[in-house]
């Protein structure tokens, strides 16, 4: 992992090349009040001043220069204003004019991330340092850089390299990091107590075996909190299996337990009041002569039985036991994050996560701090009358809809049938992926909706914030 410790330094006056910020309403008086030979180089550059534009600045020496960049609001920083130039310009020492950096932090961070695992940087750059002012902002904008990056390593990591025995290895670095608990069922025990866990990922090679991963962190006298994370490590569909185009990405299947994981580590390291209890069911959707199979019908952990009309919706069956044994410990909030469905990224395409909540409050909450944290949000309906897709003649729910309509409610629906009223929970059906790059946020493995959960988090149990 790239150390981001050493990209972001208390500003103590060292030296430092200069950045300009300005916008579209400050750049011609900007500009009109340089000398000429620097209205001659932003002319050269084409610079006008929009965002993620930028342009070298001559200097009285031949060594010296400066940078202009163009941002959207000179008066609000965003996470992602200075990104661009983390990733172009050359490896050095640099400060804002006014030496703070705010939000921006972070996409100066982010943007210098490496998934270099697997293969040489035949060309590699050096370190591109922030010099701020906001000193306090430092530590938590690297902890938020850190967790982002766990996310994208762990989702862009192929599914050889990232089976239920990693994730549980991932969790256990965690929790040796932090001084949490940690518990895993598996074998007989995961049979008997969570049999769709079970069931899901008994088709698999026995060295990826299903497992369920649990972290217990904090004081028992603090509020709990449940964070529940969908940690299908590779899923072929199962019997009703995918097409290769559609098998391609399942890499990713476990972006959920990846955001679950990097969440929990922000609340260690930040040391928020909680009581924090993190479920990772760990599984491979494989395809063997023991697979459950289209028509079976699973007993849960709830006592709820299941009817497969899918093997290929999986993802909701093996979070269906672990909302179950979250709801038995009585937290005062759940959130659970999931690659669930297509259905989610037909609607709101790669970069909304659909978000899905029984308690209004709760959803605003989220709302909010995903517009102030640039990571935003889009709340879906738990839309009741669609529970009649779910009905099956055999069991007490069927897992898949049938017709195609509303895939993603359906799903959050059947999720919500783990969960009582009146316990405040939250579904994330997040992408974890991103298709294309954008300044900071690189193409491959990708945290979305995290720094709006972790945000909401403090806001609700941060003393100090």
């Amino acid at each position: 992992m790239t150390d981001y410790s050493e990209l972001l330094k208390a500003d103590q006056s060292q030296p430092a090349r200069a950045i300009q910020l300005v916008d579209s309403k400050s750049f011609p008086e900007w500009l009109g009040a340089q000398p000429e030979r620097t209205r001659t180089a932003v002319a050269a550059q084409k610079f006008t001043g929009k965002g993620f534009e930028y342009a070298i600045l001559p200097g009285d020496a031949a060594d010296e220069w400066s940078i202009v960049s163009g941002v959207a609001d000179t008066q609000k920083l965003s996470s992602w204003c200075l990104a661009k130039l983390a990733e172009v310009l050359p490896a050095g020492t640099y400060r804002l004019k006014d030496r703070r950096a705010g939000a921006a932090m972070l996409g100066w961070l982010t943007a210098q991330y490496r998934f270099d695992r697997y293969r040489k940087d035949e060309h590699p750059v050096g370190p591109r340092i922030l010099l701020t002012e906001d000193v306090r902002q430092i530590e938590p904008a690297i902890l938020l850089a850190e967790a982002v990056a766990l996310v994208r390593d762990m989702v862009n990591t192929p599914a050889a390299d990232m089976g239920p025995p990693d994730l549980e290895a991932a969790a256990a670095t965690i929790a040796s990091a932090f001084g949490a608990k940690m518990e895993v069922t598996q074998g007989d025990a995961l049979a008997s107590g969570y049999p769709m866990i079970h069931a899901v990922g008994r088709a698999a090679d026995r060295s990826f075996a299903p497992r369920l991963i649990e972290l217990t962190w904090g004081d028992p006298k603090n509020p709990k909190v449940a964070i529940v994370g969908k940690g299908v490590c590779f899923d072929s569909g199962g019997l009703d299996i995918k097409p290769s185009s559609g098998m391609r990405l399942m890499k990713k299947d476990m972006g959920g337990a990846a955001h679950a994981l990097a969440l929990a580590r922000l609340v260690m390291a930040s040391r928020l009041p909680v009581h924090l209890h993190v479920l990772v069911p760990a599984v491979e959707n494989a395809i063997s002569g023991n697979a459950f199979r289209p028509g079976d019908i699973l007993a849960s952990r709830k006592g709820i039985s299941v009817e497969i009309g899918n093997t290929d919706a999986e993802g909701r069956l093996v979070l269906g036991d672990a909302l179950a044994k979250a709801v038995e410990g009585a937290p005062e909030l759940i959130l659970d994050f999931a690659t669930l469905t297509g259905a989610a990224r037909v609607a709101l395409g790669p970069d909304l996560p659909a978000l899905f909540s029984n308690d209004d409050a709760l959803a605003r909450d989220l709302e909010q701090t995903g517009a102030s944290t640039d990571d935003p949000l889009w709340r879906l309906p738990l839309w009741s009358a669609y529970a009649d897709m779910l009905k099956s003649d055999v069991a007490d729910i069927n897992n898949a809809g049938e017709g195609g309509f509303a895939g993603s409610i359906t799903a959050a629906l059947f999720l919500q049938k783990f969960v009582p009223d009146g316990l405040p929970w939250a579904h994330f059906d997040t992408f974890a992926w991103r298709p294309a790059s954008k300044p900071g946020r690189p193409k491959g493995g990708e945290a979305l909706g995290l720094r709006a959960a972790f945000a909401m988090l403090q806001s609700r149990y941060d003393q100090q914030s």
